[in-house]
């Protein structure tokens, strides 16, 4: 578990530092000179990027009114509109295959969906 550590001699916060020359790492101090010898395995920061992460469309701020993105007559489900933006975006893992996003372009909506009959695993063909 990881906490804050203050400087023995003057109580400022500790920030970790490497050693060149030892190649250790420390809690040293910015305002004096104390440091001390981390403890343990020295782990300062993780980042788990293998976390399960359902694919979630990305920004979406005025798309619909986009004229760079691809148009369908796909419908939306929250209000009926036929005409909507297409992208394309992937989830935050690799294994996982791009996902088409459709964003409608009524101003009054603008509701981010995929398409439904591929959220349906026995609806696709995977006979290809």
């Amino acid at each position: 578990m990881a906490s804050l550590r203050f400087c023995a001699d003057c109580n400022n916060l500790l920030y970790p530092r490497g050693q060149a020359n030892s190649r250790d790492l420390v809690f040293a101090c910015r305002m004096c000179n104390y440091s001390e010898l981390v403890e343990g395995n020295g782990l300062v920061y993780r980042n788990d990027l293998l976390t399960v992460t359902r694919e979630q469309p990305g920004v979406t701020t005025d798309l619909g009114s986009d004229m760079t993105l691809m148009h369908s007559d796909m419908k939306c489900p929250r209000c009926g509109n036929t005409d909507c933006v297409t992208y394309q975006d992937q989830s935050k893992r690799k294994e996982t295959r791009m996902t088409l996003f459709y964003v409608c372009t009524n101003t009054t909506c603008g509701y981010t969906f995929q398409d439904p009959a591929l959220l349906n695993p026995s609806n696709m063909d995977t006979s290809h």
